[in-house]
């Protein structure tokens, strides 16, 4: 059973200048969990009391979703994540040999002992809270490294190994293939009697995270984080709204209410100064906007010509726009759909030469403003008419 993982509070707020308020934070919770996202990681407590004092709120808060925080593989922190009552923890140590070596200065046995110590410290506090190893950069570090933490980090309690490809490095259909990796991994814990969830955490550095993500899924990982607007890191992390869509479109997965996007998006777009911008997949004002003539015409007559997502799916509508690209065909389906079909065949063309003179300046014409042109067209036409007497 998948579920997804919204990294929003916590991942979000590694975005540069990115800062949510208490009350915020509460709130975008709040639709979170009203989309049914299954997990939301609300933030690493011991960072700051401000993030404490929030996690503590929505860990309280009475929502459906399993709610986590983000904790080192230090007792300290979790302590605190425990504190907070929440139900999930995420502790994150990385293995790679030159971590090892560079940074925390032990070996691979003595970086075991700290992460497995830390689990089972937090088990005996609280034997039901659900615990989940990272080893964070897992895809660069030795192999070997990644299944003995992973292995001993299960034995010792935990209920989830995540898959970090912390810097964006795997590539769809090479020998750094997310999904050959989910695979791999499965199967030596398999093989050792060990059925531990399978998460992931696909950062978008070279624009294949939700790529990434998909393949993992289809090589039977169970949990893949998200945020939104792939807010995070860097370059950020899967997309929620895409991941969410492409689950529900593409594999048949309904378990999300779709509808509830784009007031999530705006408020978080509001809130954390990121714009949507108009392109975006999903959300974006453009989305599921035609534009070039033969577009416009083809998608009037069948939609399904130009597109392969229906915006009904995330409770939106198509729309028309008009510019230099426009033809005739489309400026009367967009005279249709503002009840100025009956309009001569003359002013068609004088409407038309307008909208193409807009934009040519780089300025869509909207359906909203394509009546004052209609109607600035009679008035000119009247004018002359006049003139001409």
């Amino acid at each position: 059973m998948l579920q997804v993982l919204d990294s929003t509070l916590r991942e979000g707020e590694q975005t540069p200048g990115v800062y949510f308020d208490k009350h915020i934070k509460l709130a975008i919770a709040k639709m979170l969990d009203d989309i049914g996202v299954g997990i939301i990681e609300t933030g690493h407590p011991s960072v700051t009391k401000e993030i404490h004092d929030s996690v503590q709120l929505i860990a309280h808060g009475g929502f459906n979703a399993t709610i986590g925080a983000h904790a080192r593989s230090l007792k300290s922190d979790v302590e605190l994540a425990l504190n907070c009552g929440v139900d999930f923890i995420g502790i994150f140590y990385c293995v790679s040999d030159d971590r090892l070596s560079t940074v925390f200065k032990k070996d691979l046995d003595q970086a075991i002992t700290q992460i497995t110590d830390v689990i089972k410290f937090a088990k005996s506090v609280n034997h039901e809270i659900i615990i989940r190893y990272t080893p964070e950069d897992t895809v660069r570090s030795e192999f070997s490294n990644v299944v003995a933490a992973s292995v001993a980090a299960v034995k010792a309690g935990a209920d989830v190994i995540s898959v970090a490809d912390t810097t964006g490095y795997m590539i769809p259909g090479t020998d750094r293939s997310m999904y050959d990796y989910v695979s791999k991994l499965k199967s030596e814990l398999n093989s050792r009697g060990l059925h531990p969830k399978i998460a992931v955490h696909c950062h978008n550095d070279r624009g294949f995270a939700l790529a990434n993500a998909i393949g993992a899924y289809r090589a039977g990982a169970e949990i893949i984080d998200a945020s939104v607007l792939g807010l995070g890191e860097r370059a950020g992390i899967v997309d929620l709204a895409q991941l969410l869509v492409v689950l529900s479109a593409d594999f048949g997965l309904d378990k999300w209410k779709l509808d509830k996007l784009d007031e999530l998006y705006q408020f978080v777009s509001e809130h954390s100064g990121v714009p949507i911008p108009r392109n975006y997949p999903i959300v974006g004002k453009h989305a599921f906007t035609h534009c070039a003539g033969v577009h416009t015409h083809a998608a009037a007559i069948n939609p399904t010509h130009y597109e392969s997502l229906n915006p009904e799916l995330i409770g939106k509508e198509r729309s028309f726009s008009l510019d230099q690209m426009s033809g005739i065909a489309s400026l009367q389906h967009a005279l249709s759909l503002t009840n100025e079909s009956e309009l001569s065949e003359e002013l068609q063309r004088e409407v038309l030469s307008e909208v193409k003179n807009i934009g040519q300046k780089g300025k869509a014409v909207e359906l909203t403003e394509l009546p004052h042109i209609v109607h600035y067209i009679k008035q000119n036409y009247k004018h002359k008419k006049k003139k001409s007497k």
